[in-house]
């Protein structure tokens, strides 16, 4: 199994944060951001890892990231040169993926569960796809991707409701075979004029072959100014938890 990191993105909702560097590398707590999602990766065994950004302040990624060696793994890059929404940030992974299944993470993404045993049963198991949700408020389903579930299988995906269907958001966590490549081809830009996420999860609802996997613990998007406060707050208080 190989590992992505969409790094990209302008960082809009954080601005002015962001006017001098990618969001990603804001601090949540004693780490920078990014360094979440690359450890939720790392405990899941993963050790090629491709690492998506955008063009301002790519430089900083790389800067900070390196080749991987002080983390234990191989680093790949790839620069988005315009934004077009997560397929097309996943597309940029075709020849890195080859043909072996991947994991794709949200580089804003903070999980407290160690994902490792979802990515073994799909390494292992026969769907095309598997996607993580966690049980949120309204005010986070309504900013997301929501998960329709009946009993443990996943019906539709519908994005950012403004009354959302069920309280399963779905996280920036997503397992595909290479066949999303061809998927991701035949996508057609949302009214906003980018790709969605949620169409590609809905391609696989139709061909029944996605799965999805319950958060049992934390999971926050640190997408915004309040969001990004409420991660620093909520990880220090974990951290400080730890020490006693």
């Amino acid at each position: 199994m190989k590992g992505i990191i969409l790094a990209g993105g302008t960082g809009s909702r954080l601005k002015p944060l962001t006017d001098t560097t990618n969001k990603h590398l804001l601090p949540v707590y004693n780490k920078p951001m990014i360094y979440y999602p690359l450890q939720t990766l790392i405990d899941a065994g993963i050790k090629d890892i491709l690492v998506i950004t955008g063009t301002a302040h790519a430089g900083d990624i790389f800067s900070l990231l390196g080749s991987g060696k002080k983390f234990g793994v191989n680093f790949t890059y790839r620069v988005q040169d315009e934004a077009g929404g997560l397929p097309h940030a996943i597309a940029l992974a075709e020849n890195f993926v080859d043909d072996e299944k991947f994991v794709s993470i949200n580089g804003d993404n903070i999980l407290f569960d160690n994902i490792k045993p979802f990515v073994e049963e799909f390494a292992k198991g026969k769907e095309e796809s598997r996607i993580l949700i966690y049980k949120g408020t309204k005010e986070q389903c309504q900013k997301s991707g929501v998960a329709v579930l009946e009993g443990d299988s996943v019906v539709k995906v519908v994005e950012k409701p403004k009354e959302p269907p069920s309280e399963w958001i779905s996280v920036g966590v997503y397992m595909y075979t290479p066949h999303v490549f061809e998927v991701i081809k035949g996508l057609k830009p949302s009214a906003r004029g980018e790709l969605e996420i949620s169409d590609i999860h809905n391609t696989y609802v139709g061909r029944g072959t996605l799965k999805a996997s319950k958060l049992k613990k934390q999971w926050m998007d640190a997408g915004t100014i309040e969001e990004l406060a409420e991660a620093n707050k909520f990880v220090e208080e974990m951290a400080l938890k730890q020490k006693h």
